[in-house]
This record gives C-alpha cells, sequence and structure tokens, in this order.
C-alpha cells in the first residue's frame, strides 16, 4: 500500500529535484533578512523551491525555502504527478484518510538519523542553530516556521498532538511563541498542566517528511502520527526523545527537547502572519525551556514564510480544512458537489457547491460550517450551485458579482467565535478572539419562473452550445491553429 511517497526530507528534495520544481542556490546568503526575502519572492512567484547550500556564519548547515507552498510540490508529496488536478488530488487525499488507520512504529536509536548528533545541558544552546531573521520589522529569529510541535495530555498521555505553533528564539535556553486555547496543544496545556502548575515535556520537530508535516497542519481526528501513516501507505517511523517520553519522527532533521513552562510568560511577536499582515502586538506569550538538541549531520533547515499568498501554511491549511467541511456537509447527506478554500483567502473563505435542492440550503450549509470546531479559523461561506467550477476563481468572481443579492443574498451571523489574528477586527474583538461570519448566497431562488431565470452563457453550458457542438469544437481545437 505503499504511495510512493518520501520517508525523510532529503528523498522529498531529491524529487523536487528531478521534476524541475527545486532551485539550488550556491551562492552564501545571510539569514539576516536576505534567505527570507528570497522565500518570500518564491512564494509570491510561484517559483521553485530554493536550496540554500550556505548560510552565513553557519558553515555545514543548509535550507530549504517553501517546501510546500505549490499545489505541484503537494502533488509530489503525496506521490502523485505533479500536473494533478485539485479535484484529483483531494479525492485521493480522502480516500486515504478514509481508510484504516495506520498506527506507527518505533525504531531503534541507532537508526534514527535525528540522533547523529546529540547536544544536552550546558550545550543545548540554540544559538547553534539557524534560526532566520524572516521578515524586517520580526520580533526576533524564528527558528521554527515549518515544524512540528509534539506534546500529550498529562490525563491520557495515549492521547498525543502534532501541530504546528511558531517559535521565536529568545536566548540560548528559551524559545516563545503563541499558543491559542481553543488549539490541541492549549487545551492540554492550559487545561491539564497549567492548572497544576505542572510543566508539560514538548518535542519540537524540524524537518521532518513531507506528510507528517501535512499532517500536524491537519484538523486529525486522531492521533497525526496515525494520520500521517495512512497518507505514506505505510507506518511512520518513531524514535523515543533523550530526556522524556515523547516519540518524534525518526528521519527528522532537528530535534529539540523541553518543558512548557505555566504561568510564565516572554515576549514575542510582531511576526509576519499567515493572513498576509503583521498583525501580532509585542506581548508575554508560552514559554519553551529547552534540555536538549538532536541534529543530522549536515542539517537541513526548512523556512516557510508567511505574508501574501501562497505559502505553506495558506496551502495546507486551505487544503486540509475545505476537506474537513466537505466531509462535515457529506454526513449530513446534502447534496454538496464540492468543497474547496481558495488558498489566496488566506483560508477564511470556504466555497461550497451544491444542488439547489430547497430554498435555505445556503442557510443551513452556514450553520452546519460555522458550528463546526474549526470555525474560528474563517468566517465567510460562498454558496454556488452545481453548474460553477468551484476551483475557478473566474466563475467564482461571476457568481459573486451577479448571482449574490446585495442584502438578500448576504447572511450576516454577529459576534461569532474568531482568532486574534484576523486583520479585519476591531482591537476589542482580537483581544477577545471574536469577529463575525458570513453567508454569500450565490444560488438564484427556486421560486423564480423557469423563463425568467437567468441563463449563464459560457461554452459549458449545453443550453448554449448543444453537446455535438462542443465535441466538434474540441476535436478540432488543434486543427483550429490553437496549442492549449
Amino acid at each position: 500500500m505503499d504511495y510512493g511517497t518520501f520517508r525523510d526530507n532529503r528523498e522529498f528534495i531529491r524529487a523536487l529535484e528531478a521534476s524541475g520544481d527545486l532551485v539550488t542556490v550556491d551562492q552564501e546568503v545571510d539569514w539576516d533578512m536576505e534567505l527570507g526575502a528570497i522565500v518570500r519572492r518564491v512564494c509570491e512567484k510561484n517559483s521553485p523551491a530554493p536550496y540554500f547550500k550556505k548560510i552565513k556564519d553557519y558553515p555545514g548547515w543548509e535550507a530549504l525555502g517553501a517546501p510546500l507552498s505549490t499545489w505541484r510540490r503537494l502533488n509530489i508529496a503525496m506521490g502523485l504527478d505533479p500536473e494533478t488536478s485539485i479535484p484529483d488530488l483531494s479525492d485521493e487525499y480522502v480516500r486515504r484518510i478514509s481508510g484504516p488507520q495506520i498506527a506507527p512504529v518505533e525504531v531503534d536509536r541507532s537508526s534514527a538519523p535525528c540522533k547523529e548528533n546529540l547536544l544536552e545541558g550546558d550545550e543545548a544552546d540554540l544559538f547553534k542553530l539557524v534560526a532566520p531573521m524572516v521578515h524586517g520589522g520580526d520580533g526576533g529569529r524564528y527558528l521554527c516556521t515549518w515544524h512540528m510541535v509534539v506534546g500529550a495530555s498529562l490525563k491520557d498521555p495515549t492521547n498525543v498532538n502534532w501541530g504546528m505553533y511558531r517559535q521565536m528564539v529568545f536566548n540560548e535556553k528559551w524559545m516563545t511563541g503563541p499558543v491559542l486555547p481553543f488549539s490541541d496543544m492549549g487545551k492540554m496545556f492550559y487545561g491539564e498542566y497549567a492548572p497544576l502548575n505542572k510543566p508539560m515535556p514538548f518535542a519540537t520537530v524540524i524537518g521532518m517528511d513531507p506528510l507528517s508535516g501535512i499532517a500536524a497542519c491537519a484538523p486529525a481526528p486522531y492521533p497525526e502520527s496515525h494520520y500521517a501513516g495512512q497518507l505514506m501507505g505505510k507506518p511512520i517511523e518513531l524514535v523515543k526523545c533523550e530526556t522524556n517520553d515523547l516519540m518524534v519522527p525518526a528521519h527528522a532533521e532537528i530535534i529539540i527537547e523541553g518543558n512548557v513552562i505555566p504561568h510564565v510568560g516572554l515576549e514575542e511577536a510582531p511576526f509576519g502572519e499567515y493572513t498576509g499582515y503583521r498583525t501580532s502586538p509585542r506581548a508575554p506569550r508560552t514559554v519553551y525551556e529547552v534540555t536538549c538538541i538532536t541534529y543530522r549531520n549536515n542539517p537541513i533547515l526548512p523556512v516557510s514564510n508567511m505574508g501574501i499568498p501562497t505559502d505553506e501554511g495558506q496551502l495546507l491549511r486551505s487544503f486540509s480544512l475545505a476537506l474537513e467541511m466537505r466531509m462535515l456537509l457529506e454526513s449530513q447527506k446534502l447534496p454538496i458537489t464540492g468543497c474547496y478554500m481558495l488558498p489566496e483567502s488566506t483560508h477564511h473563505l470556504v466555497v461550497v457547491g451544491v444542488k439547489n435542492a430547497y430554498p435555505g440550503i445556503a442557510h443551513q450549509i452556514g450553520h452546519l460550517v460555522f458550528g463546526s470546531k474549526l470555525a474560528p479559523w474563517f468566517h465567510m461561506v460562498m454558496v454556488v450551485d452545481d453548474k460553477t467550477d468551484i476551483y475557478n476563481i473566474k466563475e467564482l468572481i461571476h457568481d459573486f458579482s451577479t448571482k449574490c443579492h446585495p442584502s438578500k443574498g448576504i447572511h450576516i451571523y454577529k459576534s461569532h467565535v474568531g482568532t486574534p489574528l484576523y486583520p479585519f477586527a476591531d482591537p476589542e474583538d482580537r483581544k477577545y478572539g471574536k469577529g463575525d461570519k458570513v453567508v454569500f448566497d450565490c444560488l438564484f431562488p427556486l421560486d423564480w419562473p423557469v423563463a425568467e431565470t437567468p441563463i449563464k452563457v459560457a461554452f459549458s453550458n449545453k443550453d448554449i452550445y448543444p453537446e455535438e457542438i462542443q465535441g466538434k469544437v474540441l476535436g478540432n481545437w488543434a486543427n483550429y491553429g490553437f496549442k492549449d
């Protein structure tokens, strides 16, 4: 059942190189903004991933920028043809995660590449690791921009979470970053450890295989290690940490171990966010105290650069959140034809295609989606009919501009759950994580007479061009002289 995916970051790099989706940068680059600026421009231009071979002040260290910022690279990570369409990629993803869970396997320390170098005690110094100044104006150097933090429930140690929570280097021993209370790690730390004034063991994994990274981004309903196994089609290999009982991917580049300290805050931010804005104020945030660092020989640091879309955060969160919404709506037997979250919307806009079966169906979809546990991460739902290609932004703009009634088609939900990162929210709402929601109903009312319902003029509409005409034109397209 192996889907031809990659055991580690290095196999993935070789595959990107073979497909033309990698640029090797042999010229030395500066960790102070130059590296970050290159990665940002790569994201904005959808360029190949930059593989940096020389980093100023850090001999022997390398970096991979924007590892999964394009649909092509996501397809490659999944073991698919780089040109696989988004609908086909989505169907394959859902097929894999709908199968049996695949539990990880533990490997011996001696066979785990992430253990090739060990720094403990005073030697466990964060300043020895490459930590780029990613954006101008950031509150510090961010070592962890494409990584995952491993934590376990105090009440049930088998309940293990992999999640992406950014981490800024504060000094040689401490990192800091935001952990929102409604996140899985936030529920564990603030709900179980902090009330007992008990430190929470953590392990930060940098440079894991690409599918483990995708699993850490996804809203998995069970351990992400099992979810990653489903995506890979075989068990993920894990190894035990040196200073706590957590298990981490054995083929990762860097592992940072330690404890999350309760009732203490260190100043973190500003930071360029996934929303495309620098919105986080400098404030005391969650503290990670480091006890041990292990890493591979010639380690490769992955670097994501959040900002104007599209980067890893927007692409992967949009992809996985939309598929969770699809499965939720399908479980309710609604006649949906698809669900897509535009990465360009910074995963704030969900588009749902549906057969317009009865009045009020757009309202019903809005209530279900905004009532889910994932609702804090988005605030707009657009409902279109089954004749609209939800993956075609031109069609979506056309539907929104012509089928959404300016008052009857816009349904607002006041004082809903949100996040402190919404750029449009006023300071008070950001402080308390509140945010309004909206449904854009782009369905023509069913009670309109057929003769008075507008007909879309498009090549694909058989009411405009019968099937035989479409077939004739498509069959002769190259003969006409067109090359697409």
